[in-house]
């Protein structure tokens, strides 16, 4: 049902746009023919959106592999560079969540480790929305900082690294069979600046997997049932992704290769210093205006990774 859902939204957008260009090319024809200036200008603002509107349903069409229309879940994991690079996990953090609220997606923040002195250790959100995956897919991978250093007396220029995760949701029991006796799940207190109640009670939850040995933890929640929770969702993704690579036999054809966040791996540069420019490797696509890309501006990048990737599997 949620697949014929979005098959119709989708027709329905495309109906909608031709109906629009329809209308648009009959006032123009109009326009033309009675020589009405003052409908210039309108006639042209009509036109860059509708070319905008194509632009970005044009995007859409390249999501066609088997879970890009899922949402996702999206985990930051500050790399090398400590409280720099926690500094800079929490910045790409907000970045995600101001491109999710641009899309009208909706957010659920289901863990975050905080920084010792500042910014998060690592920090996971469910982005729920059509084709949520299939866009911030483009996003996996090490995303390197160079800046002043905000945390340093003499205002040396650092460089960080995060590596940011993003997998499809999974449908449990539907992708994922997995047997109780197969989790093993423990309890301890939250160590988080999560008040009073937490840390007094046991509220985090860890989760292994017992067959794969893969572990998922989770405690800036409220409650134990909230953790579980949190934590079986992320769990699936992953299985699922691990399920996928041992049908496939191809490591991450998902998310592509697991790298350590560090030197030479990046997939994307953010300079904020000595100039400003942001730069995929893949694509080599780059925008001087680094300012709007942390502040939720990716549409761009993401175009351009699609485009690269299809260009790529031909």
């Amino acid at each position: 049902m949620r697949q014929v859902g979005a098959a119709k939204n989708k027709v329905e957008t495309w109906r909608q746009l031709e109906k629009e260009i329809t209308e648009l090319l009959e006032m123009t024809t109009l326009a033309i023919e009675e020589n009405e200036q003052s409908l210039r200008e309108e006639i042209q603002q009509r036109i860059e959106e509708m070319t905008s509107q194509l632009d970005g349903l044009e995007t859409t069409l390249l999501l066609s592999e088997e879970y890009d229309a899922r949402a996702a879940i999206l985990t930051v994991h500050a790399g090398a560079g400590g409280t720099e690079s926690q500094d800079w996990a929490e910045m790409l953090f907000r970045m995600y969540l101001r491109w999710a609220e641009q899309h009208k997606y909706k957010t659920e923040i289901l863990d975050t480790s905080m920084g010792e002195e500042a910014g998060i250790k690592s920090a996971t959100v469910e982005i729920k929305g059509d084709y949520a995956y299939g866009y911030l897919k483009a996003e996996h991978g090490v995303h390197r900082l160079v800046r002043l250093s905000p945390f340093d007396a003499d205002h040396a220029r650092h460089t960080s690294f995060v590596l940011v995760e993003v997998l499809p949701e999974a449908e449990e029991e539907i992708d994922i069979k997995v047997k109780p006796e197969d989790l093993k799940i423990d309890t301890f207190r939250s160590s988080g600046p999560g008040g009073q109640h937490m840390q007094k009670t046991s509220s985090a939850v860890r989760i292994t997997h017992l067959r794969t040995g893969m572990v998922v933890s989770c405690q800036s929640q409220r409650s134990q049932r909230q953790n579980k929770e949190s934590a079986l969702k992320v769990l699936y993704a992953r299985l699922l992704e691990l399920n996928r690579e041992e049908k496939e036999m191809e490591k991450a054809k998902l998310k592509g290769e697991r790298i350590e966040a560090g030197w030479g791996n990046q997939i994307r540069s953010y300079v904020l210093h000595p100039y400003q420019m942001v730069k995929d490797h893949r694509t080599k696509y780059e925008t001087s205006n680094a300012t709007a890309v942390l502040d939720g501006e990716l549409d761009d990048f993401i175009a351009a990774y699609l485009r690269h990737k299809l260009g790529a599997g031909k």
